[in-house]
């Protein structure tokens, strides 16, 4: 994850995650954290549990559509099912030419009225707003991979994940992330 350093830090948290349900707990209660404009960038290993945390997020959002990863299609719009914001999903994992290779997407139009998440979107997308959560998910320190597990993308439960959430800008200087792991 990167941070720059004159950015300011202003919530963090860390949060054990056993198994893939857990993750899409973890999802479902972040989503009653975030608000229309909130952009969450995603980083971690392949099959690490971004799209499981997204599908969670996509649920306590009440948004439409089954969550997948966007991969070959690099975007996709969840809209909502009720009053709340859409979901933008986005893998920039593909894309090497930062916010100005992402422009063709529009994010910064979609930002106001949606929560937008970007995995692999370190160093991609951090100029669409000076406040956003920077959200690593990590094998936990010793844990192996499953073995045949991790082949097709998907987090598939065989080992544990260490989440650290680093929220940036006044945005989460209120927001309490450590409740997310309770």
């Amino acid at each position: 994850m990167n941070v720059p350093y004159t950015e300011t830090v202003t919530a963090t948290a860390q949060i054990t995650v056993e198994t893939p349900e857990r993750m899409r707990e973890l999802g479902r209660a972040l989503a009653a954290l975030l608000s229309p404009g909130d952009l969450v960038l995603l980083s971690g290993e392949l099959g690490a549990g971004k799209t499981t945390l997204t599908r969670g997020l996509g649920e306590g959002l009440d948004v439409r559509g089954a969550v997948t990863s966007p991969t070959f299609v690099i975007a996709r719009v969840h809209p909502p099912l009720g009053d709340g914001p859409a979901l933008v999903h986005v893998d920039a994992y593909r894309l090497n030419g930062g916010l100005d290779e992402m422009e063709d997407l529009d994010l910064d139009v979609s930002l106001p009225d949606s929560v937008i998440v970007v995995e692999w979107g370190d160093g991609k997308v951090e100029e669409l707003s000076e406040d956003r959560l920077h959200v690593l998910i990590e094998r936990a320190v010793g844990a192996e991979p499953a073995a045949g597990g991790e082949g097709d993308g998907e987090y598939d439960g065989d080992d544990v994940r260490q989440v650290t959430l680093t929220g940036v800008g006044a945005r989460w200087a209120s927001v309490d992330l450590t409740a997310l792991g309770a």
